[in-house]
């Protein structure tokens, strides 16, 4: 008998669901392995940072060791960022503890106060609970007066229609000024030279090395603007083009799946779980599900993967068409790109149309009915124990009337035996 191979994308899934749960019988149970192969996992995972063994081979050994400590020092730079966040967030607090619901003003000068200090301004903000438009329009009303610049020939001030005032200068790295007429002469120059090819990207470079000036990319766009030299805007084509779901005609397993989220409430924590179901809409079952406090692109990668392996499906051979919604999930780059490294055609429905999704719609309505309503789940791991028993019971007992009153899973077996068969539907 052969050893069954795990994944480390498998093992370090289930480690996770561990952690969550909080109860390591219960994640061993609903995946059908031995608890102490999880037990393994983790102690491999606490004594070399990573679910697997570390090579034989002397300089493969070497070089993992590395990337697993370069990942170490990653993960632990987060963690100090994070902590550093923190103190920083109790530290602008203690500024507003002493005033019960301070005024906007308060907070744009406390907010003022630290972002003067380096910090950057969208946390601080995000601290004071204001919002970046408020504290620009406050910071702009204490310096109306525009600027008034100095050139070789004149003096003018320079009025902008709203927002900051526009210096109408630039520095160099000497700190000497230069004016906007100036720049403007040296961007005409280097358009009609070595520029003529050049986008407002490539002319503030020149600007900078040529010319020595500490000017960014917006000034130098607004400037070419007001020149009329802007180059014309490219149109970016999107690299996974959205394919629209159509009515097909179903008329066996494995033809059409689909795919959507559905979340519960955890009435104990006063906090929400989240369950990714993928449903063949032929005969009903639930091929393979994810279930946590959070849900990812991975997770829905992950789930479309396992699907395919329970099913004995791959490369070379039909694949389903997966249909979904257009949730963030769905539309992230890295489960498109994982739909085409499998080959399978992913279909995205229009919006507002959930019809086009109905099985899973409609599966989930029973899974609301039937389980989430009917408990009041006081923590994670009852959440956990209390729907992976209710999935088993969906797939394997729960009669369904659109398949001959028989559970989806016997159904499966029975249709790939040339036992049974129902009539064609659209879908």
């Amino acid at each position: 008998m052969t050893k069954k191979q795990y994944t480390e994308e498998f093992k370090e899934q289930l480690i996770k669901e561990c952690q969550e749960v909080q109860n390591i019988a219960l994640v061993a149970r609903r995946h059908g392995i031995s608890p102490n192969t999880i037990h393994t996992w983790i102690r491999k995972l606490k004594k070399n940072g990573s679910v697997n063994s570390l090579p034989k081979n002397e300089a493969k050994r070497i070089f993992e060791i590395e990337q697993r400590l370069k990942s170490i020092s990653n993960e632990n730079n987060s963690l100090k960022k994070l902590l550093g966040e923190k103190e920083l967030e109790l530290a602008v607090l203690r500024d507003l503890r002493d005033k019960l619901n301070p005024p906007v003003t308060d907070r744009v000068e406390i907010a003022k106060k630290w972002i003067s200090k380096g910090y950057k301004a969208s946390l601080i903000l995000d601290f004071v609970g204001l919002p970046s438009s408020t504290y620009y329009e406050n910071i702009s009303r204490e310096s109306r007066v525009p600027e008034t610049i100095e050139s070789d020939s004149s003096s003018k001030s320079i009025k902008n229609k709203g927002g900051r005032p526009i210096p109408g200068y630039s520095l160099t790295n000497k700190g000497e000024k230069i004016s906007d007429e100036q720049i403007k002469e040296w961007l005409n120059e280097l358009v009609c030279g070595d520029g003529f090819p050049y986008g407002y990207h490539k002319l503030t470079i020149c600007l900078r090395e040529d010319y020595n000036l500490l000017i960014n990319r917006k000034k130098v766009y607004r400037l070419c603007k007001e020149l009329d030299i802007l180059r014309p805007q490219r149109k970016i084509r999107n690299k996974h083009p959205k394919r629209l779901a159509k009515q097909a005609e179903i008329n066996k397993p494995n033809q059409l799946w689909q795919m959507d989220l559905k979340y519960g409430y955890i009435t104990g924590t006063d906090s929400f779980f989240f369950q990714l179901s993928l449903i063949d809409v032929y005969d009903r079952s639930v091929i393979d599900y994810h279930l946590g406090l959070s849900c990812k692109a991975k997770d829905a990668a992950r789930i479309l993967k396992n699907s395919l392996i329970k099913r004995g499906l791959g490369k070379g051979m039909n694949l389903p068409i997966i249909r979904t919604d257009n949730g963030p999930q769905f539309t992230s780059n890295l489960f498109k790109e994982a739909v085409e490294k499998i080959g399978i055609t992913h279909e995205r429905i229009p919006v507002r149309t959930p019809n086009m999704i109905a099985h899973i719609e409609s599966f989930h309505s029973i899974l609301e009915s039937e389980c989430y309503s009917r408990n009041e789940f006081n923590s994670f791991m009852e959440v956990y124990s209390i729907v992976s028993e209710y999935m088993k019971y969906y797939n394997e007992r729960r009669r369904h009337g659109s398949i001959k009153y028989m559970a989806p899973n016997e159904f499966y077996k029975a249709f790939m035996n040339d036992n049974i068969k129902i009539e064609s539907f659209s879908a």
